[in-house]
């Protein structure tokens, strides 16, 4: 659902939750059908006590969609927002797949010691390979590499805990990424997040295809 007018808040509350992701949900529920900046993002996130802002607040706000299963818009679902502005739809939640699991300590460090201490993700046959505590140059920020499900968990929720080849080293972008390709409800692709995140050229190419597949349907 996407709002019928772009709206902007005004919200400066401080906000006084625990965890950022907690922060992040408090000030969209406040906000809902509103745009919020990321600036605004960043103030609701930052640490009531030390005034600290999180480097990962990207990936806290990936987890209210994907974990949470709130409908959070940016530019690539609504036009009419430009980048670095969010909206949240609906307070209302998608069911969202079963509890998550997490490897065990011995499993985690055969992980990082087969990935060299670096992201495993794969894009056309290429490594990402950005190191542990590295600059990330798209995403910005210190790189801290946390585990993933090698299936993803909303098609199988079961990873065991000790087994390494269950788990994958990824980057807090390539994390975000990958969760935005599977649709947590049903487990299948998410086609519309891959096309979001495709390129300009990406996306023509599926357009062309799509023209021919659908060449018999389209007016003449």
């Amino acid at each position: 659902m996407i709002p019928s007018q772009k709206v902007y808040s005004s919200d400066t509350a401080t906000y006084e939750q625990k965890s950022v992701r907690a922060r992040l949900e408090a000030m969209f529920l406040n906000n809902v059908g509103l745009v919020v900046t990321r600036a605004q993002i960043l103030a609701a996130a930052r640490d009531p006590e030390t005034g600290k802002e999180p480097e990962n607040w990207h990936q806290r706000l990936s987890e209210l969609r994907t974990d949470r299963g709130y409908t959070i818009l940016s530019w690539r679902d609504w036009s009419a927002l430009r980048p670095e502005e969010y909206v949240l739809a609906s307070a209302e939640r998608r069911e969202i797949a079963a509890k998550r699991v997490r490897p065990t300590p011995a499993t985690w460090a055969a992980v990082l010691a087969r990935a060299g201490t670096a992201c495993e993700w794969r894009e056309d046959g290429q490594l990402c390979g950005l190191k542990e505590g590295a600059l990330d140059p798209i995403g910005g920020g210190t790189v801290k590499l946390t585990p993933d499900h090698t299936t993803p968990h909303s098609v199988d929720p079961n990873s065991d805990p000790t087994e390494p080849g269950h788990w994958q080293a990824l980057c807090g972008r390539h994390q975000v990424m990958k969760k935005n390709f599977w649709d947590g409800t049903s487990g299948k692709i998410n086609v519309t997040a891959i096309l979001q995140a495709a390129s300009v050229d990406q996306k023509r190419q599926a357009l062309e295809f799509l023209k021919g597949y659908f060449a018999e349907e389209l007016p003449k």
